[in-house]
């Protein structure tokens, strides 16, 4: 049914959109801020199916993330805990190390949950078990991925 207003989307017309990497991660988003022009906050409607992760474990420099169950069962992994959540839990992830986190469907049915997040035009994702930083724009995938170990002192290369 088309929407009543330029502002309201339905979670059925929003465009599917399934992101997988190797065997363990995959997830299947639908973007709801986009297709109303959102501006400052994101979300996002994930589903995973049972033994999927949603993506590497990773935090941002900048951008805050959040997350509300709706169905299912699954863990999060916040820095080096991993718990358990379900529908009507809430999760905040705030920037940096410490937050790094990783959500994973550890039950027998589809783990669905919103994800919003502040919007930036840049964006810096560590991923800290593959050692590797993403550099981009918001939402969905990196521009450019580099490992750490490549990192290299500031005014290399450059003619002093």
């Amino acid at each position: 049914m088309p929407s009543v207003h330029p502002r309201i989307v339905n979670l059925a017309d929003a465009e599917p959109q399934t992101v997988t990497t190797g065997s363990r991660f995959e997830v299947t988003l639908r973007s709801l801020s986009k297709p109303v022009g959102g501006i400052g906050l994101g979300c996002r409607h994930h589903e995973l199916a049972p033994g999927k992760t949603a993506f590497p474990r990773h935090f941002h420099c900048d951008l805050e993330e959040a997350v509300y169950v709706l169905s299912g069962t699954g863990t999060v992994r916040i820095g080096e805990k991993t718990v358990s959540i379900g529908p009507g839990d809430y999760v905040t992830f705030t920037p940096g190390p410490e937050h790094a986190h990783q959500v994973v469907n550890t039950g027998t049915v589809a783990l669905r949950y919103l994800a919003f997040s502040t919007q930036a035009k840049t964006d810096v994702v560590v991923y800290p078990d593959s050692k590797t930083v993403g550099i981009g724009g918001p939402g969905f995938g990196r521009d450019v991925m580099f490992r750490l170990g490549d990192a290299v002192p500031y005014g290399e290369g450059e003619e002093a």
